[in-house]
């Protein structure tokens, strides 16, 4: 089964329904899709009751793709609010263990920094980082292109076979050596993971110190042709795992939503169990 979804909830004014308030937009969300990265996971651990919260909000078969909180990967660059780094990862633990428990936590992804390359040093650190969470299914995402790079990327597959994680495959700029190839293997029959970050190499290569990164990077707006070749990856994906976990991340502009739904339309894609959609009573009735 393939699946589409967005990264978070709170910033897709496509989905919501007419009036929609701020606190309704993951149930407008929930409408449309059956799918969405936690992306709020990554700049703080969750508390608990958000993660309750969000449970309670959602269909029973909603899933949660959850980003590793960013000190576990190397991108905090401020003070770690942890004392230690058991402390870090015990808090993590708990706040997402709900939804693993309420049967909606489809997978932790773990998004390395573009200058985590293939040596020894990190690959070490992956096998000390998913030891530490290691009841949880998780997902693997690089940026730096050696783990693609010839002599090496088989033993990339090899290695995330060997552990049971789950490839994230990525659709992004080629823009050197802090971007990687699309390549659509799945390492895992279950799942696996395929991330559409767009394709603005300008913005990818030019964001430097910007407080508005994320404006820059992912501004895209994928066309019909891009859409097909996609489409093509996503379902060569599904020969090989059980289910694919599309997930959009090209909404600098306000463009993931648009895009998920044209990407569901050409693959003739119907999902259950979605929560109702709010009438709008002005509507014209047929």
């Amino acid at each position: 089964m393939i699946y589409a979804g967005l990264t978070g909830w709170g910033d897709h004014p496509d989905v919501y329904s007419p009036g929609s308030k701020q606190k309704d937009r993951l149930t407008d969300y929930t409408g449309h899709f059956p799918i969405v990265e936690l992306d709020s996971s990554f700049y703080a651990v969750q508390p608990e009751r958000n993660i309750r919260k969000w449970i309670a909000e959602t269909p029973d078969s909603f899933q949660f793709i959850v980003k590793a909180y960013q000190a576990m990967t190397g991108h905090l660059r401020g003070e770690n609010p942890f004392d230690t780094e058991e402390e870090m990862y015990e808090a993590y633990i708990k706040s997402i263990r709900p939804l693993k428990e309420a049967g909606k936590l489809a997978m932790v992804l773990l998004q390395f920094p573009p200058w985590f390359d293939c040596v020894k040093e990190n690959v070490d650190e992956i096998r000390r980082i998913t030891n530490k969470l290691s009841e949880f299914d998780l997902a693997i995402e690089f940026r730096h292109q050696s783990w693609y790079a010839e002599g090496f990327r088989e033993k990339t597959f090899e290695f995330l076979r060997e552990h049971n994680l789950i490839h994230s495959v990525c659709d992004e700029p080629q823009a050197g050596d802090g971007s990687i190839p699309l390549v659509p293997v799945s390492t895992r029959k279950d799942k696996v993971l395929f991330r559409l970050h767009g394709r603005n190499v300008h913005g990818w290569q030019n964001v430097g110190n910007s407080k508005n990164w994320r404006e820059v990077r992912y501004l895209y707006d994928y066309n019909d042709e891009e859409l097909t070749e996609i489409s093509k990856a996503a379902n060569k994906l599904a020969e090989q795992a059980d289910n694919v976990y599309v997930i959009f991340n090209n909404n600098s502009g306000g463009h993931a939503a648009g895009d998920a739904k044209q990407f569901r339309q050409m693959n003739d894609l119907t999902f259950e169990d979605l929560a109702p959609k709010q009438m709008d009573l002005f509507e014209e009735e047929f």
